[in-house]
């Protein structure tokens, strides 16, 4: 029987669907954020596998685990050297469809304004009616979208905004082929056209020493007036102050920014996401990192999870594998 712990409130989530499409017998333990008890620290030391999203040196070593799951795909909260070199790490995904609609959500916001109409209606003010003048509202099918990054995310994406009919570019560290969802790749070291050319930027790279502030305040002078930035990746890809004063200073029309610079310690603590008042500015959506965070994305990824601790106890290839086990 294998031994699994679910460390923390963020991987205790998945423990339902993880459960109902596990195959193999197991013991499962869920453990809080913090290890303090002995138990617990026992426990998570000799699981054979952990599913959680952070590990680091102060926490205990799982001297046994077999596989590190991390239930996301990011995994730069995972110290790699903290684990014994046996164990394997896997993230997973199954997070590109609800991106995909927080993304064509917030760009549907900006063209057609629903709760300004419903603000103005509920005081008996017409202003949106049809045949008013001035009130005419735009349409997505016209517009052009910029991915700056073609990963899973950038792919879901796609393929709905051509469902709208929208023009697809595609910014991408490798070629991206020109095809049905995409109409043209650009290379992140030639960003310039790309950004001239978009009136969304959709931004889904990781955060890497390449990516990192990748998108400053030359970036931001190519954007169109009217452009809107949407941050569903990493928040330092984007740097910090130069989108701030973008926004200030009407440089680019708007941002729904969901992946921050500042988190809270723990998950009941109050905390600004950024050094910088972006809360006063009149032309940002921001959301606390919850676009990934649906039903369909739990049950996408604990199903995954599942089927990665079953290939591991029959000693089959893992998916998405992001370091291997040394031999024994």
């Amino acid at each position: 029987m294998t031994d699994i712990v679910f460390h923390g409130q963020n991987a205790a989530t998945y423990l339902a669907d993880f459960r109902a499409a596990l195959e193999s017998e197991a013991c499962i333990r869920v453990l809080p954020d913090r290890l303090e008890a002995p138990g617990d620290i026992q426990a998570y030391r000799q699981a054979d596998v952990i599913v959680g999203n952070r590990l680091d040196a102060s926490m205990p070593r799982p001297e046994r685990a077999r596989l590190y799951q991390v239930c996301a795909a990011g995994y730069d909260r995972i110290d790699l050297a903290a684990l014994p070199a046996r164990t394997a790490v896997c993230n997973c995904y199954g997070h590109g469809p609800a991106i995909a609609e927080y993304v064509m959500a917030a760009i549907l916001s900006r063209r057609v304004p629903l709760a300004d109409a419903h603000a103005r209606l509920a005081r008996g003010d017409w202003h949106y009616r049809s045949g008013m003048p001035g009130a005419l509202h735009g349409e997505i099918g016209s517009a052009t979208l910029g991915l700056l990054g073609h990963g899973h995310i950038g792919q879901a994406i796609a393929r709905r905004a051509k469902a709208f009919g929208m023009r697809v570019l595609a910014a991408n560290r490798s070629p991206v082929p020109v095809s049905n969802e995409v109409d043209a790749w650009f290379g992140l070291d030639s960003l310039g056209d790309f950004y001239r050319q978009s009136d969304y930027i959709v931004v889904s790279l990781p955060l890497l020493p390449a990516t990192e502030g990748l998108v400053d305040a030359a970036a931001f002078a190519q954007m169109r007036e009217h452009a809107m930035l949407i941050n569903v990746g990493r928040g330092p890809v984007v740097d910090e102050q130069a989108l701030y004063d973008a926004l200030l200073r009407k440089r680019i029309g708007a941002a729904a920014i969901d992946t921050w610079y500042q988190y809270p310690a723990r998950p009941d603590e109050a905390a600004a996401p950024s050094r910088l008042p972006f809360a006063r500015l009149d032309n940002v959506i921001m959301t606390p990192h919850m676009s990934a965070w649906t039903d369909g994305t739990i049950a996408r990824r604990a199903r995954a999870m599942a089927a990665n601790v079953d290939a591991c106890v029959a000693g089959r290839k893992l998916a998405h594998q992001v370091r291997g086990a040394e031999p024994r």
